[in-house]
């Protein structure tokens, strides 16, 4: 690739409900305005593929020198071929080779599309710009209808190593009387309030009742409680400098933050919400993209 042809990257979040694309500068991973839009009605990857072409192009409206496009999906997912081995989610795009369809569709060399999962595109984001830059030894997490994560070390995603879990996921790790997921999650919070109260209620609802509701409080401080203690068991090898925390259940981090941080004293360690919050998938797209092209 040329110089000029590196200067900018057209980049996707491909959500739970919905996906956001951008364009990100490689100088600085600004990104430029965020076009954001609900799967389409028609189920097939036909209608998919179209879908994330016209986000693309929208994104990218006004923009010259983009050099390609990076996509962070969640898996399961074979990143290096760009096909889908999901179906539970999109079940319409199992097998479906993405990256010699959206290429085709942008007129480019299918080397021009790529991917990365989500959980790594989330870490890359705040080693970039975010709560992890410049630390040697970071290790992200998200927090929402399920647990995801991702380890780095100088700035790379490992998925291996002395520390790290198979394939850098810690979500069916064995924990208590299940796995790390069933406490770490959506339904974790939800299932610890109906025991508590014998009403089910969203996350959200939940976080806005606990300076009223002493449930709703102790829930989310046994939430934390986990967190640390799932942390700690997970973590002591590794040595993160950092953990950084996004996902929806982030956004209530102020209630479960100080309950965690009290199970993992002398790991030398910060537990920290991601500054760049939806951001950090495009970002660390961007970062994966112009990191492999140096």
């Amino acid at each position: 690739m040329t110089a000029d042809l590196e200067k900018s990257v057209l980049v996707y979040d491909v959500g739970g409900s919905h996906v956001a694309a951008a364009v990100c500068r490689g100088s600085d991973y600004q990104l430029g305005p965020i076009v954001s839009a609900p799967y389409p009605a028609e189920q097939t990857s036909e209608a998919f593929i179209a879908f994330l072409h016209s986000l693309g192009v929208k994104a990218s409206a006004g923009f010259e020198g983009v050099s390609g496009a990076e996509l962070a999906f969640p898996g399961p997912f074979d990143f290096a071929a760009g096909i889908s081995r999901m179906k539970h989610k999109l079940p319409f795009l199992y097998g479906v080779d993405q990256r010699q369809a959206l290429a085709a569709s942008f007129g480019w060399q299918p080397a021009q599309v790529r991917f990365l999962h989500d959980s790594a595109a989330f870490l890359l984001g705040e080693i970039g710009t975010g709560a992890a830059r410049s630390l040697p030894r970071a290790v992200g997490i998200t927090l929402g209808t399920g647990i995801g994560s991702a380890f780095a070390i100088d700035g790379r995603v490992v998925t291996e190593g002395a520390g790290v879990p198979l394939d850098g996921e810690i979500w069916d790790l064995p924990y208590q009387d299940g796995i790390v997921e069933d406490y770490l999650s959506t339904r974790g919070i939800q299932g610890s309030y109906e025991e508590r109260t014998g009403t089910l209620r969203e996350v959200v609802e939940i976080a806005s009742a606990v300076a009223d509701d002493p449930d709703a409080a102790a829930v989310f401080a046994d939430f934390g409680r986990h967190l640390g203690i799932a942390l700690r068991m997970v973590l002591a090898v590794f040595a993160p400098q950092v953990v950084v925390l996004g996902g929806a259940i982030s956004r209530s981090a102020p209630l479960f933050l100080p309950a965690a941080e009290s199970q993992l004293q002398g790991l030398n360690l910060r537990l920290l919400p991601s500054t760049l919050k939806d951001d950090a998938p495009l970002v660390g797209a961007a970062v994966e993209w112009f990191g492999a092209s140096r």
